[in-house]
């Protein structure tokens, strides 16, 4: 499975944690940036992997910044993608269950490492139950047709 992500400078450390976890567990990690904590915008680095996800180069996406909002936001402006902000592990599996998500936000500055890890995998691990929430994620999609 390859796996884009990307952070602000905000998400910076968290980022790197994450992606060393990815790349110890035999995950392929393509990685958007940012490089520094120099201060930068979010939406340049989400949206690139956004974009990445939703035309298939990566399997899923995983962004960081200091609250995981904005990146969230941006994520979630690209046609295609379902990102869920977590912070808690019931969430993570949730929305795989659920919401069949490709994307997963979290924020450097709301949740230690430890939790991070958990949290990333509980959400890779997760496996979407389809059925009645099939219907629910056509529903949610339209939206982006309906524009």
């Amino acid at each position: 499975m390859k796996i884009a992500i990307a952070c602000d400078h905000g998400g910076l450390r968290l980022k790197e944690v994450l992606k060393n976890y990815l790349e110890t567990n035999g995950y392929m990690v393509e990685d958007f940036g940012t490089y520094s904590e120099d201060s930068c915008d979010y939406p340049d680095y989400a949206g690139k992997a956004a974009k990445a996800v939703a035309s298939g180069m990566c399997d899923r996406g995983i962004v960081v910044c200091g609250t995981g909002i904005g990146v969230s936001i941006t994520a979630n402006k690209v046609k295609g993608i379902r990102c869920a902000l977590c912070h808690d592990v019931f969430s993570a599996k949730a929305t795989r269950a659920h919401n069949d998500t490709n994307m997963i936000a979290m924020g450097q500055r709301v949740i230690g490492e430890g939790l991070a890890i958990e949290i990333l995998s509980a959400w890779l691990e997760g496996e979407y139950e389809g059925g009645r929430h099939d219907q629910r994620i056509a529903k949610m999609m339209a939206y982006e047709r309906d524009e």
